[in-house]
């Protein structure tokens, strides 16, 4: 297998240089270090840092508009913002704002306005606010259009469409589109859940990929470039590669700092805790640990008994994943500020791990022990629509709704993830 996925990394640039694309243009030219490189401990440099140790030779005598937020760093966590403004022959003349907010200033869902970013006197246009996609008169003045966010891997996070949408932007104005890339924090070879459906397009799901797809941004970009979902294929993309990043590597191998890409991803590890639980946490019937200490970690309600349902998710087996029982009070959101019962998620083996089908699981057990509490009974119809918008798909529900059980929806969970990584080999940047 790891010849196989070798010999067809070796295939990325003509497999998705479809048209005039310079996807040929991915870099991966000899490091220059120079006296604006800074070192770390990480052994992983993200695409800002190879840009910076090329001389910012892809952007010279561009202007430039970026996409970025917080997370868009370098290994010494200076912001890309800041490299950017004082590159050499490089001119930033507008950054572009996604949820939360270049700065990181704004909450989950909340609206961001058009600004002056104060650290650099450049102009920030709201892409999470009247409109998410850049508009004409937004791209008139910049050259290339550069994206350099840290994503978790997950097709509901916002993230990716804000990068799709974009790409369409700026193919449609003519202008260059360049990511940054960064690593998936899941790993290269984790790939779940069916993929979404035609139709079923919003702001959490945007693309038809897995709910986690298994792509580095750079690689994804590449494949939706290549298939014509985010503008034309003839179309001018760049990707700035990784170094020394591969496909086994969580974010924890990598030496990276981790900036937290939303409030409630504090760390690496909540990045497979997210799949875990969140699509489950759509249908607001039991805590997810958003409100306490681990968020996406953790399951409980007020009617579990934490001790009954640990057991009989540990009797389970799942591959990957352990159980303990857990009391706890949520200082704010479902159950604020009362003793509820319920059960950590350990996700102990990343590799082997179900992730996405962990909250399924979770609902068959509290079905059989409270049949009163089933999942979707009390959900209202927009908790609901949520819930299928987030899998892409109602089959999801319907199917594991006749009985409660994993086992009628597994099989249209698994197909589309198998098929999707299947075809995507080729776009693969890293070994």
């Amino acid at each position: 297998m790891t010849d196989l996925l070798i010999s067809l990394t070796l295939l990325v640039t003509s497999a998705c240089s479809g048209g005039t694309a310079t996807t040929d243009a991915i870099s991966d030219t000899p490091e220059k270090p120079g006296p604006e490189t800074h070192t770390a401990d990480a052994i992983v440099k993200p695409g800002i840092d190879v840009l910076r140790d090329n001389g910012f030779a892809e952007l010279k005598g561009k202007r430039v508009g970026l996409i970025t937020n917080p997370t868009g760093i370098d290994n010494s966590m200076v912001p890309t913002i800041d490299i950017l403004a004082k590159a050499p022959e490089v001119k930033l003349v507008a950054l572009f704002a996604p949820e939360h907010g270049v700065r990181g200033d704004h909450v989950a869902g909340e609206t961001v306005s058009n600004s002056v970013d104060p650290a650099t006197g450049v102009p920030v246009y709201s892409l999470h606010g009247k409109t998410r996609k850049p508009s004409p008169d937004m791209l008139k003045d910049i050259d290339v259009l550069v994206y350099d966010i840290q994503d978790i891997g997950c097709r509901s996070y916002t993230f990716i469409s804000t990068m799709g949408l974009a790409m369409k932007a700026a193919s449609e104005c003519g202008k260059e589109f360049m990511v940054l890339d960064r690593p998936n924090p899941l790993g290269g070879y984790k790939v779940e859940g069916n993929v979404l459906e035609k139709g079923r397009e919003s702001f959490v799901g945007q693309f038809p990929i897995p709910y986690i797809y298994g792509l580095t941004p750079g690689e994804l970009a590449s494949w939706l470039h290549n298939q014509g979902l985010a503008g034309s294929p003839d179309s001018k993309l760049s990707v700035i590669k990784m170094k020394g990043w591969h496909r086994s590597m969580t974010f924890a191998d990598t030496g990276m700092p981790w900036v937290l890409p939303s409030p409630q991803i504090p760390y690496p590890s909540t990045a497979f805790l997210y799949p875990a639980t969140g699509i489950m946490g759509e249908l607001d019937y039991v805590s997810i640990g958003v409100g306490y200490t681990i968020p996406f970690g953790l399951t409980g309600a007020p009617w579990i008994d934490a001790q009954a349902l640990s057991t009989r998710l540990s009797a389970l087996d799942i591959p990957g994943v352990e159980f303990r029982p857990l009391h706890f009070k949520p200082y704010f959101g479902k159950f604020s500020g009362t003793n509820i019962g319920g059960v950590q998620i350990y996700v102990t083996d990343p590799a082997k791990a179900p992730l996405t089908l962990i909250q399924f699981y979770i609902m068959q057990e509290l079905a059989a022990m409270y049949p009163s509490h089933k999942a979707f009974a009390s959900a209202t119809p927009q908790r609901l629509k949520m819930f299928d918008m987030v899998c892409g798909s109602a089959k999801p529900r319907e199917l594991f709704s006749k009985a409660y059980k994993v086992s009628d929806m597994i099989d249209f969970w698994t197909e589309g993830a198998k098929l999707f990584q299947n075809e995507t080999i080729p776009y693969y940047l890293y070994q």
